[in-house]
């Protein structure tokens, strides 16, 4: 959505709107206007839309009040990106393609302005590339946005947030695309495309070059599918010359069928988004590029395609992996900490950072635990956990921590390998973070984010619809604002 920015509101557009405080309607609304509220019960709640059509200077305006809530109240970002979102919600299908916004009467700060664009961006996004008979009605119309009334430096401020905005939306649509358009080598093509005229570094190992290394452990789930599988390293040095990177690492298994040990049929189309961590990446990356981040950064996306065909590998085959260690497949559907640990082990050997974020939709026992309110974070460092859990909170990517430790690290060891890729059916995703913390080297600062039930949702939420979130960009962005960047 296009943003430009008006010393006073443009009188020429017909959708005009207006942010308002709770409890506080503007002094100079019409008469009518203002009894229109009042009877509709309007309050300013956080979100609340009144809409009503008034004449003024000879034209029909179509005008709508949006809440922005208490202004005292905590969580005013949050607020505010809630009523950019619901215009975006009301009138990107309303037949308008223009909205002279006015935000004069509720912010005071660059921030505060850029929350309710952020909002109105992020929840007009939508996907219709493959939806060639929608109705006139439904169509999306809403493209661009006149701000006037924000305060000096939002400019500024928004050029940086619209930079975030293209990262999520390319995380949405990595996401969203269905499992025979991206793929391991289309999901890299799609990157190399993105990142084209950035001075960002992309690394590309094939088959070939995985085999080489030893990764054992990626390339026995890949074996089954005839999409070869993609190693894809994008590489940012924006800090200071030689110092370590941060390391953002995801897991991209492009669609998962289980493999020999199939999922139930019911759901299975859902699986296109088991590459959401690595679409998280590749979202993030983009950000950080395109606002110039002052910090060291590589993402790391591994790139399978789990299938069950007559070469793809069994429950109780032990394959080998990148660091040396042996693992006994017990579940073939356990495959994205397959992935996942020969990802971490090239990247610690190639870039020796020095903090490590993984993020994975690795089990569905977090989606039993945490619904998809939260991500599940494990991590063998608590400050690192703190910083972490603060970006969750200020972005709404909200984490909750779970535990690591030795009686959880007993339930994968193997009779005849170093571990099994299972444990029991209690613990699932603590296991699993076990299992992921055995490749962490040198006892690196590392957190593993368990996003499974947060990428991809059935109902609307505060800045998305129904369907791909973005989930993870704003929270690794908001990590390296606050804790990376010199």
């Amino acid at each position: 959505m296009k943003v430009e920015f008006a010393s006073q509101p443009d009188n020429s557009i017909r959708l005009q709107a207006r942010i308002v405080d709770k409890g506080k309607l503007p002094a100079d609304l019409e008469p009518v206007v203002r009894a229109g509220a009042e009877a509709a019960r309007f309050s300013g709640k956080a979100a609340q839309v009144f809409e009503t059509f008034v004449e003024r200077d000879g034209k029909v305006v179509r005008l709508a009040l949006v809440g922005a809530g208490d202004p005292g109240d905590e969580g005013r970002i949050g607020v505010l990106e809630r009523a950019g979102a619901a215009l975006a919600a009301k009138y990107r299908t309303s037949g308008e393609t223009r909205l002279a916004l006015d935000v004069a009467d509720s912010v005071s700060t660059p921030q505060q302005a850029v929350a309710v664009l952020l909002g109105l961006r992020l929840r007009g996004w939508r996907h219709d590339a493959y939806r060639t008979t929608l109705p006139d009605e439904q169509k999306q119309t809403l493209d661009s946005v006149s701000v006037s009334g924000a305060p000096a430096g939002t400019e500024a401020a928004w050029n940086v947030e619209a930079c975030i905005a293209e990262g999520v939306e390319f995380t949405k649509r990595l996401v969203t695309e269905p499992a025979n358009v991206i793929y391991p080598e289309s999901f890299v093509a799609a990157c190399r495309e993105r990142f084209e005229g950035t001075d960002a570094e992309l690394t590309v190992l094939d088959e070939a070059d995985m085999k080489a290394l030893g990764m054992g452990a990626l390339l026995g789930v890949a074996q089954g599918s005839a999409r070869p599988p993609r190693l894809l390293a994008i590489r940012w040095n924006g800090g200071k010359p030689g110092e370590p990177p941060v390391a953002f690492v995801g897991k991209g298994v492009t669609f998962d069928t289980g493999g020999i040990s199939i999922k139930p049929a019911a759901g299975m189309e859902d699986m296109k988004w088991d590459m959401g961590g690595a679409g998280a990446v590749a979202g993030t990356m983009l950000a950080l590029v395109l606002r110039r981040a002052k910090a060291n950064i590589v993402g790391v996306c591994g790139l399978v395609e789990n299938m069950p065909d007559g070469n793809a590998q069994r429950p109780g085959d032990v394959v080998v992996s990148m660091s040396g260690k042996t693992i006994e497949v017990i579940n073939t559907d356990a495959e994205g900490r397959l992935v996942l640990c020969d990802a971490l082990t090239w990247t610690q050997k190639t870039y020796s950072p020095s903090t490590i974020v993984d993020l994975a939709t690795l089990t569905g026992a977090i989606i039993v635990s945490l619904g998809h309110e939260h991500a599940g974070m494990f991590t063998n460092n608590d400050n690192l956990a703190a910083k972490l859990d603060a970006a969750g909170k200020a972005t709404g990517d909200k984490l909750w921590r779970f535990p690591l430790g030795p009686a959880y690290d007993k339930m994968i060891d193997s009779p005849i390998a170093d571990m099994k890729n299972v444990g029991p059916r209690y613990g699932g995703s603590i296991t699993a973070a076990q299992f992921l913390q055995r490749y962490i080297e040198n006892d690196t600062p590392w957190a593993h984010l368990d996003i499974a039930g947060t990428v991809w949702t059935d109902k609307p939420g505060a800045t998305w619809d129904r369907g791909a979130s973005g989930f993870g960009v704003r929270l690794l962005d908001r990590y390296v604002r606050d804790n990376c960047e010199s």
